[in-house]
């Protein structure tokens, strides 16, 4: 997947306001969004290169987004609306072979009058598949980890999942893992140990937990069936 809009690569500078990044660009300071409500924990730096976008609306208020800081010599991905799509491109491709029997994929699926789920892949004379797509950029000694911030919405999620199983139909959660620098993955007991307690819960009860890592070039990213092992 390449980026929509050009990428320029310039000098990371500061986060603030959750949404704002003071970015070098040649002899200018520019202000670009962060498009992620996390805290980013590893995933910043001051003085390390970074990518941004240019605003496909020239009206925008800011012009530039923050897709990716480099870390050491690994791309980080920060913008969360990237995942999504990831995944619909790596259905089309099949690249995970355990989704490679459905026929068919929808996003943003209501599962309840307060939730929408991110997938759901159906295929005849199967039940449907679930999935729920998480971003990750933490890394903690070469593990990744998630969250990196307090998600009540996402232990919501990991209960609706079981829920669905319950109910007959499988279910997945997919880790997707902005950046190549990690050997496995585990959740983030230290930042919010109720999702960590979830989350080896919902495995137990049967959603299908995947971890893939994302591919960043300053050209465009690519979600990969390079699948990172759990570290429980």
């Amino acid at each position: 997947m390449k980026f929509k809009t050009p990428v320029r690569e310039g000098i990371f500078l500061r986060r603030y306001k959750r949404f704002f990044a003071d970015i070098r660009l040649g002899t200018d300071i520019v202000v670009a969004h962060v498009p992620n409500t996390g805290s980013l924990k590893t995933a910043t730096e001051p003085e390390a290169p970074c990518l941004i976008s240019e605003a496909a609306n020239p009206e925008r208020k800011l012009r530039w987004t923050l897709e990716a800081i480099k870390m050491g010599s690994d791309w980080v991905g920060v913008n969360t609306a990237w995942p999504n799509s990831l995944a619909e491109e790596a259905f089309e491709s099949q690249i995970f072979s355990h989704w490679q029997p459905y026929q068919e994929l929808q996003r943003e699926v209501k599962i309840s009058p307060e939730t929408r789920l991110d997938l759901r892949l159906t295929a005849a004379g199967k039940p449907p598949h679930y999935v729920e797509i998480k971003n990750v950029t933490m890394n903690q000694d070469g593990v990744a980890r998630f969250p990196d911030a307090v998600t009540e919405r996402g232990q919501k999620h990991l209960r609706e999942l079981v829920k669905l199983v319950e109910d007959g139909n499988t279910a997945e959660i997919l880790f997707t893992v902005q950046r190549s620098d990690c050997q496995s993955f585990g959740p983030a007991d230290h930042i919010d140990p109720e999702y960590g307690k979830l989350l080896r819960w919902a495995e137990k009860q049967g959603v299908r937990i995947t971890v893939a890592v994302v591919k960043i070039t300053p050209r465009g990213l690519s979600l990969t069936n390079q699948l990172l092992p759990l570290q429980f």
